[in-house]
């Protein structure tokens, strides 16, 4: 059932009838779903349902798609991934894309800040502790948490709010996984919009409003954390679980 908060709370984001290509190969099929403000919205799906895709083609990294991506009113199709930056979206890849040859600090600098009221050096320092001791040590050299964090902080530099996460919590241990998770309900209670393609149930469970559902490149149900909770059945039946 839908709550009073989320019949009032504003769509940032509509996603309609969108397909995606790679070549001549297409990965979307027709994806609709829509993003309210401050919402933290999941796909989760299978390996190759098209989740990924999905991100990268709200970023604009994805050229050939079809359909509508509309923020804040804007049409996102036909733009270009610096311009979608521009208007206060954040990409942070689940390769993290760390740059080897800088530094900690350097890695958290390079990207321009594109928004007011963004995290400031210090306040991001302040927030990730452990970027602070290792400022001066190349990027790579970080553990898997630690260059998680690295990634998600030099997004929240550029002013972005509405931010794109994807698979935050692979590859790390389960102490990390939990900060990781504790940190991103810290940005949703400071206000910030985000969807997160996830693996990982238990960690989407934790963190998420509602759940999309991609199979073979579309949507195949749209659930709340209440309806995650009550039909875990069905939600494993897509996973394959």
């Amino acid at each position: 059932m839908t709550t009073e908060a989320e019949t009032l709370a504003r769509t940032v984001l509509s996603v309609e009838n969108l397909s995606a290509w790679y070549a001549e190969s297409k990965v979307l099929h027709g994806i609709s779903f829509d993003v309210r403000e401050g919402e933290l919205l999941t796909l989760i799906g299978r390996n190759g349902a098209g989740k990924t895709t999905t991100l990268r083609s709200i970023m604009g990294i994805v050229k050939k798609r079809t359909g509508s991506i509309t923020f804040n009113g804007d049409q996102l199709i036909g733009r270009r991934i610096y311009e979608i930056a521009r208007k206060g979206i954040g990409y942070c890849p689940e390769e993290r894309a760390i740059f080897s040859s800088l530094s900690v600090k350097e890695n958290l600098t390079l990207p321009p800040v594109l928004q007011s009221g963004g995290m400031g050096d210090e306040e991001l320092l302040e927030a990730f502790p452990n970027l602070r001791s290792r400022a001066s040590s190349q990027g790579t050299k970080l553990s898997g948490g630690e260059q998680q964090m690295l990634a998600i902080a030099r997004i929240l530099r550029t002013g972005s709010r509405f931010l794109l996460l994807d698979e935050p919590s692979e590859g790390l241990a389960p102490v990390v996984v939990k900060e990781i998770g504790e940190l991103i309900l810290r940005l949703k209670a400071r206000g910030f919009t985000i969807i997160l393609v996830e693996q990982n149930l238990r960690f989407a469970k934790r963190v998420a409003d509602r759940h999309v559902v991609v199979e073979n490149g579309k949507v195949v149900d749209i659930l709340s954390a209440a309806q995650l909770d009550s039909d875990m059945e069905r939600v494993q039946s897509y996973l394959g679980v």
